[in-house]
This record gives structure tokens, sequence and C-alpha cells, in this order.
């Protein structure tokens, strides 16, 4: 099993530029099927923030993006989006889910790079302490340690990345996956069917979950924001952003990430 040890613009910058139109074409197909399932589980209503960002760029000609946003009842903030230039090699599409406070059921966070190989990232963030509370450990977990440890096993391909910024490193779950893969067939089938596991099992979390004691449910939105917004603000990969788009919309866009603009409330009660 090897390692990737690098930052996002070290991977871009010493790999030839390659068209991977027809891979980023396939991924935005997989983020919006998986997107679709979860709007039918959840109410969800486009935040005003993030309406005039659903195409920004000129992707006949450049660098491009797409970045909407949500809110509901039961979901603090979900994130749908990409950003790159598919025809030189590089592009990064997210979809991220952080639920509201009625329940401690961990956030789904997924990405999908290209550099123009393939990197993928699926993991269940937590939203308490694992190592003090061993219950919550064992809830969300412990089920996928074995198959986590099997993974990196039975995959030579892929290649665990591991982050240069320990606040990164931080971030992650125990059972996170972060790989870097040449995109062959065989293994973007092995990236959707995992995270097509990984979405249906989220779910099944998310209906067995008991609620929140409504006194705990401030704090622990508290909790929730200040982690989205370190993780997009810290997040090394934003110096793409600021290559293609300049620092004003960078920011714009990391802001949109977390909220930091949005116009409904947050589901707090």
């Amino acid at each position: 099993m090897s390692e990737t040890l690098q930052h996002v613009e070290q991977m871009v910058d010493e790999n030839p530029r390659t068209d991977v139109s027809e891979t980023f074409t396939e991924w935005r197909a997989l983020l919006t099927e998986l997107k679709d399932r979860l709007a039918a589980r959840f109410e969800l209503t486009r935040d005003p923030s993030t309406v005039d960002l659903e195409h920004y760029g000129d992707p006949e000609t450049g660098p491009a993006g797409s970045l909407a946003a949500y809110t509901g009842p039961e979901v603090d903030w979900l994130v749908h989006s990409w950003i790159g230039d598919p025809g030189t090699g590089f592009v990064n599409l997210h979809l991220t889910l952080w639920l509201g406070p009625q329940a401690r059921v961990p956030h789904l966070a997924i990405a999908l790079l290209l550099w123009p190989e393939g990197w993928f990232y699926v993991d269940a963030v937590p939203r308490g302490d694992m190592v003090g509370d061993g219950d919550y450990f064992d809830s969300y977990y412990a089920e996928n340690d074995a198959p986590w440890l099997e993974f990196k096993a039975e995959h030579p391909d892929f290649a665990w990345f591991t982050s240069r910024t320990g606040f990164i490193r931080a971030s992650l779950s125990p059972t996170a996956y972060c790989y870097s893969f040449p995109s062959t067939r065989p293994n973007l089938d092995t990236v959707a069917a995992l995270l097509r596991g990984r979405v249906d099992q989220w779910l099944g979390w998310v209906d067995a979950a008991e609620p929140v004691p409504a006194e705990q449910r401030a704090e622990l939105a508290g909790r929730d924001l200040a982690i989205r917004r370190n993780i997009a603000e810290r997040d090394p990969a934003n110096v793409m952003g600021e290559r293609m788009f300049g620092a004003e919309l960078t920011e714009r866009l990391v802001r949109a990430l977390w909220g930091g603009d949005r116009v409904l409330p947050r589901p707090v009660a």
C-alpha cells in the first residue's frame, strides 16, 4: 500500500494536463444521484445566498463551477458543488450534509477530485468525543472498522492520502476513506459502490437516531458550525480556487461552504 503525501497544487502541477471531461461528467451524475437520494429523505430549501453561484466561470473556455446550498428542518447545511477546469485535468466535487442538532448522527461528507488521476474522500464527521464516549464510537464507527481495514488490504491501486496539514488530518474519523488512485474503470466502479453504500448506511443511522434533549441542542449546533467553518477555511485546496478565480470569489465560495452568508435560519429548535 503506497501513500500520497503532497499538497493538491503539487499533484496538479507535477502531472501533465489531460482532458478529464468524461470522468467529470460521470462523477457529476453520481453526486447528483446521491444528492437526489438525500432530497428524497429530507425537506430541503435552496438558500438564496447561493442562487447566483449556480453557474460561475465559463466551462467552454476555462475554469468554471457551481455551488448550491440547502437547509431544512433536519438539515443545517447541505452543499452540492464542483469547481475546476475538466479540459486541463483538474476538478473538485463536493456533497456534504450537516445535520441539525436534533440528533447526534455524524455528518455526511463526500469529495471527489481529478488532478488528472482520481482521488476520493468519504467520512462520517464525528459530533462527539469517540474516546471519551465509547458508546458513540460503537454506534457509528465500530461496524466500519473491519471493512476499512479490508479495503486497504484488498485495493492495492489505492494510495492513502496523507494531508500535509495537521488540522485536516485531525478532522478525519478513524474510518474515513481518503485515497488517490488511477482512474480506471474498475477503480471508478469501486468508488461509486463505496459511496452508495456509505450513503445507505448513513441514512439508516438517521432513521434510527434518538433525539437530542432540547437543552443540549444549542451547544451541539455551535460545535457543528465551528467545525464546518474551520474545515472550509483551513482547506489547503482553497489555493486552487484562488488560482482560477482570484481571492475575492474564492473567499465567497469558502463562506458558502460553511454558510457564512446564509439567509435562511438554522434548525436549532
